[in-house]
């Protein structure tokens, strides 16, 4: 996961005390002007702080309506930036910045060029750069550029990659002949001399602070801010991260090689401060904690500490995920105070469940003998565990890895998984020895997600074979049966935050084919937005194919709410009643009907739901219940296979035009039975909200 680096921070849009301050698409969220010295001439700068997406296979930029994950990259600079006019470090100017997170808002290009005119001043800082986004952060800044626009971009794929290889590289090389400022390493204890020189027109070339490692201890939180995160499925959900580095040293990471190996960590007192302002002006109580480690943080148990006495004693309901190690569940107290301090999920860097594979990546931290443990010890908490497993190691082979999956599933029994193909990032030590020793590695850095094949792998000798095994991790994991299992053992606090977690990566993972972690909910696709080396579609050509995707979502997204429905009903909670009333249903789908009668297993469900079962029920107010009961006796049984198998039959029907296959009264009956289901659902749904508050 990212972490703040060279203008890396996270998304979020901020309240800036002394500037002017606009949001992306026009929405004017406040607007306080530096207090100026009226004897001097005021300068007027745009400041605009782009997190660039990513291009997909077709080269259209990658945007969703709808974001899942806000990184933690604007929110650091617009901390940052914020103190640096507090201090009143830049006079005489009036800035006027601007935060866009492409992956959910659309850059403007034109209408950022434009905003350099008569004596206003644009500065375009490209911030948080990953591997994978630094070709479209390439394009923008060549745009920006050519309008003679001032022009910085940082993040790990500069950092990571000026650290490690001892030439300039060619990409890194292109930046500086364009006119365009790198920044290598963190900014918090430089930001408001780049902003200085920026403003006076004197960059530098490069910003090297790779070897000064800033202080956070009394750094600046990340700020939030709830309009920002209206973009998001989820507005309750802030990015802090409480320390960075990683004391480890695995052969494809880059944060050891750009944050260091030794942690540095941020006070209790300051990151407690930070969520309960946040909670009770902007309603944020819900974090994910970037630490690449939290479990190797020195401060990790004040930190703890601190949020158990905002829960305990002040009745703040915060809660959390956070990244740990496989040893971290054998520190004295750390799984109890991490539940006590609201976790409820934690992401586990378990990357192979193959010993070799493990030694080959310099993962000697991990004991895969030791997994079954450390999940039990977590799930022992009701913290639902999360994996992250890399496919594609020297030792896998596509038979190895579906056995080993199969392990990973039935033996450790993980909770969830995100699957990776192994990739060699700019700035790992992986990259750097793939780089000496002249080994082929695509030359496109927009494949560099995680989710393409870079790399040429001889235990899978066709193209394509790799991604082909890595896809069908995802639908063995994610496959229903699965799925179900994980929910039956899920603690009632955890249930419904895996369950959507299910519904996100699959269709992040199966539907929208792009890893969940850099994802959203449904594409905006601009028909001109594209890689500059693509020609856009005609108009026409172009409706008719966004039409048609448009189409195939629609389908997918309803079969997979549809399957989502049906694994709630069979994986919900039932009372005793309710089990005994299931046992019966089953009984008569297979014609055994015993002693209880068709009126009284009705009008017992119906107590059952109402959770009065040892109160009679008005006959009308039964009878509404009856009709709108899913579980209604009335010829239909949902079992998961009967539902599927009828809308996939239907819906083939339809598409190839056999219209008389398909019986009206069927159709209208099975749509009542499935509404009536859905009601249910998102009764059910909207019962528990997206953060407990254990």
């Amino acid at each position: 996961m990212e972490n703040a680096v060279a203008l890396a921070g996270s998304q979020s849009e901020v309240f800036l005390s002394r500037v002017k301050y606009r949001f992306p698409d026009g929405v004017n969220k406040c607007w306080t002007e530096v207090c100026l010295n009226s004897k001097k001439q005021t300068k007027k700068v745009n400041l605009y702080l782009i997190k660039p997406s990513k291009y997909d296979d077709e080269g259209y930029v990658l945007r969703y309506f709808r974001g899942v994950l806000p990184s933690n990259t604007l929110a650091c600079l617009a901390a940052l930036t914020e103190r640096v006019l507090e201090q009143g470090l830049l006079t005489a100017v009036d800035i006027r910045i601007t935060l866009i997170d492409e992956t959910v808002s659309r850059v403007d290009c034109d209408k950022i060029c434009r905003s350099q005119r008569g004596n206003q001043k644009t500065i375009v800082c490209l911030v948080g750069v990953q591997t994978n986004q630094f070709p479209r952060a390439a394009d923008l800044a060549k745009t920006f550029r050519q309008a003679g626009l001032t022009v910085l971009i940082g993040g790990f794929h500069v950092s990571g990659h000026l650290a490690m290889l001892p030439n300039i590289p060619g990409d890194i090389q292109e930046l500086f002949d364009m006119g365009v400022s790198v920044v290598k390493g963190e900014v918090e204890e430089s930001w408001s001399s780049i902003l200085q020189d920026a403003v006076k027109g004197q960059l530098q070339s490069l910003y090297d602070f790779i070897d000064d490692k800033p202080d956070l201890y009394t750094a600046p939180v990340p700020l939030v801010h709830h309009g920002y995160l209206k973009k998001f499925v989820s507005s309750n959900f802030g990015t802090v991260d409480c320390g960075r580095g990683c004391p480890f040293n695995c052969s494809f990471c880059t944060i050891i090689n750009v944050q260091g190996r030794k942690m540095r960590f941020r006070s209790a007192e300051t990151i407690a401060a930070a969520i309960r302002e946040n909670y009770f002006h902007k309603k944020i109580n819900f974090y994910f904690f970037t630490d690449d480690n939290f479990a190797r943080n020195k401060n990790w148990e004040s930190i703890l500490e601190a949020l158990i006495d905002l829960r305990e004693k002040e009745g703040i309901p915060v809660q959390f995920m956070m990244q740990v190690d496989v040893l971290s569940y054998k520190i004295k107290n750390f799984v109890e105070k991490a539940r006590r301090a609201g976790c409820s999920q934690v992401f586990i860097g378990m990357e192979s469940i193959n010993t070799d594979n493990l030694k080959a990546a310099g993962k000697n931290q991990n004991s895969a003998e030791d997994y079954r443990n450390l999940i039990e010890a977590y799930r022992t908490a009701e913290i639902a565990t999360h994996v992250g497993y890399i496919l594609g190691l020297p030792f896998d082979t596509p038979d190895s890895i579906r056995c080993d999956l199969q392990r990973l599933m039935h033996e450790v029994q993980v909770d969830q998984a995100s699957f990776f193909i192994f990739t060699p990032l700019p700035g790992s030590r992986d990259h750097l020895e793939f780089t000496q020793q002249n080994i082929y590695m695509d030359p496109d850095f927009n494949k560099y997600d995680s989710f393409h094949e870079t790399m040429l792998h001889p235990n899978f000798p066709k193209e394509g074979d790799l991604l082909a095994v890595y896809h069908e991790a995802w639908r063995t994991f994610y496959s229903f049966d699965n799925m179900r299992r994980v929910l039956h053992r899920a603690s009632e606090q955890n249930y419904w935050n895996i369950f959507r977690n299910f519904l996100w990566y699959k269709s992040s993972a199966l539907i929208e084919k792009h890893h969940p972690m850099m994802a959203g909910f449904f594409r905006c696709k601009g028909r001109t937005n594209l890689r500059p080396d693509v020609e856009p579609l005609p108009r026409l050509a172009y409706l008719n194919k966004r039409i048609g995707e448009i189409r195939h979502l629609a389908g997918e997204s309803f079969k997979l709410l549809l399957e989502m429905q049906l694994l709630w009903l069979e994986t919900r909670k039932y009372t005793e009643t309710e089990r005994k009333i299931m046992e019966e249903l089953r009984q008569l789908r297979h014609g055994i009907y015993g002693k209880v009668r068709l009126t009284e297993l009705r009008l017992a469900y119906a107590r059952a739901r109402l959770g009065f079962p040892s109160l009679q029920i008005p006959s009308g107010f039964r009878l509404f219940v009856q009709r709108w009961n899913p579980f209604t006796l009335d010829g239909n049984f949902y079992l998961s296979e009967d539902v599927l198998n009828f809308w996939q039959r239907t819906l083939e029907d339809l598409k190839h035009g056999r219209l008389s296959k398909i019986s009206p009264p069927l159709l209208f009956r099975r749509l009542w039975l499935d509404t009536k289901l859905t009601v249910h659902f998102t009764l059910d749904w909207m019962r528990c909200p997206a953060a407990d508050s254990r």
